[in-house]
C-alpha cells in the first residue's frame, strides 16, 4: 500500500500595509501615501515575528484626479499641491512596491494585513491592477486584524474596537496617520494578536 505523502504548505509572509487617501474610493480619488512593514512569517511549525522596523517601504504618490474630500485629506495632513510636483508617479511607486514585496517574501507567499484591512486593501489592490496589471498578493491575499481579534476574542465583529482589546495586545507606538508609522504600529499589533491565545470559552 502506498503511503500518501503529506505536502507542507508554503509559508506566509505577513506585510502590514497602511495607506492615506483623499477620498472614500480609488479612481475618483487618490491614494497619496503607502507604507508597509514586514510583521512576520508563518509556516507549518508556527509564527515567527519580525522586528516591525526591520523591513519597511514608503512612498508618497502624485494624485490621479482633481477631486478630493477635504475631511479625508485633513486626516493625513498631506499637501496635494506638493504631491502634484514631488509625488512619485503611481506606476513607478507600485512597481517598486511589488518588487519590494517579492524580495522580502522570498519563498513565502505574501499576505497583506491591516487594521481594518478593507479600506487599505481596496485602494492598494485597485492601484496595483490599474498601474501594474498584477498584485503580489493575488486577488485574496488579505487578512483583516479586526476579524482576527474578533475570532480569537469570541466577539461579534461590529463590537470590536481597539478600546475593547486587552491592554497587553495594544501596540506601544502611536497611531499618527503617517502611512509608514501606522504600518509599523499595525505590525506590532499583528504580532501581539498572533501570540495571543485568545479568550477562554464561555
Amino acid at each position: 500500500m502506498l503511503r500518501r505523502m503529506v505536502q507542507r504548505p508554503r509559508p506566509s509572509l505577513y506585510v502590514s500595509v497602511d495607506i492615506e487617501a483623499d477620498g472614500p474610493i480609488p479612481g475618483p480619488y487618490s491614494m497619496l501615501s503607502l507604507g508597509a512593514a514586514v510583521a512576520g512569517r508563518q509556516d507549518a511549525d508556527g509564527y515567527v515575528p519580525a522586528g516591525p522596523k526591520a523591513a519597511t517601504f514608503y512612498r508618497e504618490l502624485r494624485p490621479i484626479s482633481g477631486d478630493f474630500v477635504p475631511e479625508a485629506l485633513a486626516v493625513s495632513g498631506l499637501d496635494r499641491e506638493r504631491l502634484r510636483a514631488e509625488g512619485a508617479e503611481p506606476g513607478a511607486a507600485l512597481r517598486a512596491f511589488t518588487a519590494w514585496v517579492r524580495r522580502v517574501s522570498g519563498d513565502a507567499q505574501p499576505v497583506m494585513c491591516g487594521y481594518p484591512a478593507s479600506y487599505d486593501w481596496t485602494f492598494l489592490y485597485w492601484y496595483l491592477i490599474r498601474f501594474t496589471g498584477e498584485s503580489p498578493f493575488g486577488h485574496s491575499g488579505c487578512l483583516d486584524m479586526k476579524t482576527l481579534y474578533a475570532t480569537k476574542a469570541r466577539m461579534p465583529l461590529r463590537a470590536v474596537a481597539k478600546r475593547t482589546m486587552p491592554r497587553e495586545l495594544l501596540p506601544t507606538r502611536r497611531h499618527t496617520h503617517h502611512a509608514l508609522d501606522d504600518a509599523v504600529e499595525q505590525a506590532e499589533l499583528f504580532n501581539n494578536l498572533m501570540a495571543w491565545e485568545g479568550a477562554p470559552p464561555r
